[in-house]
């Protein structure tokens, strides 16, 4: 396996987990919809928005050439942190 495909993979699993884990949240959300109120939606709307520009990342470095997928791997990371974090401190919220 190519560093591309080994490192694709490993950017699909982190959004795979990452998904999952918004679903999961998402229905703790909709259960208590009077509790957490109407700006969550909007975070979580922002959360699949992250999730979408990271899928689109992925894509974009899967359909890029051999030269070009290497200087594309800062933004993935850089997008895949940023998604992770945002998650992360969107559950920190709902406490």
């Amino acid at each position: 396996m190519s560093k591309r495909d080994e490192f694709i993979d490993a950017m699909k699993r982190q959004l795979d987990e990452t998904n999952a884990q918004i679903d999961e949240l998402e229905v703790k959300i909709q259960a208590g919809q009077e509790k957490f109120g109407a700006k969550y939606d909007e975070q979580m709307k922002g959360l699949r928005a992250s999730a979408g520009a990271m899928k689109k990342k992925i894509d974009e470095i899967r359909a890029a050439g051999d030269e070009r997928w290497e200087a594309l791997v800062a933004e993935g990371e850089k997008i895949q942190k940023a998604l992770v974090h945002s998650f992360n401190y969107f559950k920190s919220q709902l406490k």
